[in-house]
């Protein structure tokens, strides 16, 4: 994607840098899909059918974080930036803890010479220990509802919530409510906005909110969910339950 783009902006940046042009520019999308799509890295790997390769694609992810983290300039970056970093990062943490850990710490101690073995781990935090990054992964979880609810994919929209109040006989159900009133349920990227995102906090439960941008611009339906954040602490990854989808006031 924006190989164009991208190979004109490092050519006249190789202008000043002639020795830049022995490393060209190599688009992928690799992040883009896996954010666009809003799949963990598991999801990720089942998608790709690459489960023999895991490991290439967390290099690569690793790779992506520590190029946008150690890169961009401040002045460059935006919020959305920022909580896809704090997403890479987490991600990969979760996937190989220490592997991203160790490197953190590494940094820390620029300057001074020490090899990765003399370094001891530093201390694992939580999962909810990252507030921002806890909550991209928050986000990112609603949103794969509501792209699998544009696909109407009920089947798999009652998998991810085993056992809770969103049954595949009630995903069909609010589902069919929602078409009888609008024809479309948009996936873009404004549907996918902050604005149409809200959580109220309550101690360790954190009550989420996905408003629908519907093509009449009511926003009058949403999917509701609960986050236990003591949880997901313990199970060392996102813990949330939907439960409902339902028109709101």
């Amino acid at each position: 994607p924006l190989a164009e783009k991208l190979e004109g902006a490092h050519e006249e940046y190789a202008l000043k840098h002639p020795w830049l042009r022995e490393s060209p520019v190599k688009p992928k999308a690799v992040v883009r899909d896996m954010y666009t799509a809003a799949m963990t890295f598991a999801e990720y790997v089942a998608h790709l059918k690459i489960q023999r390769s895991e490991g290439l694609l967390l290099r690569y992810v690793t790779d992506a974080y520590r190029a946008l983290r150690q890169t961009v300039p401040e002045g460059f970056r935006n919020d959305e930036l920022d909580d896809i970093i704090a997403w890479l990062g987490e991600m990969t943490r979760l996937v190989d803890s220490s592997l991203l850990d160790e490197w953190a710490q590494l940094s820390a101690l620029t300057g001074m010479e020490v090899e990765t073995e003399d370094v001891p781990p530093p201390p694992s935090r939580p999962v909810t220990g990252n507030e921002r990054a806890f909550r991209v992964l928050v986000r990112n979880a609603m949103w794969r509802r509501v792209q699998l609810m544009s696909d109407d994919d009920v089947t798999t929209l009652a998998s991810m919530d085993g056992g809770g109040p969103m049954t595949r006989q009630a995903w069909d159900d609010a589902l069919g409510d929602y078409w009888d009133e609008h024809d479309d349920l948009y996936v873009d990227a404004d549907a996918r906005g902050p604005q149409f995102f809200e959580v109220e906090k309550k101690d360790r439960i954190w009550l989420v909110r996905q408003i629908i941008d519907d093509p009449e611009g009511n926003h009058d339906w949403a999917v509701h969910a609960r986050v236990d954040l003591d949880a997901s602490d313990e199970a060392a990854e996102l813990v949330i339950q939907t439960l409902s989808f339902a028109r709101h006031d």
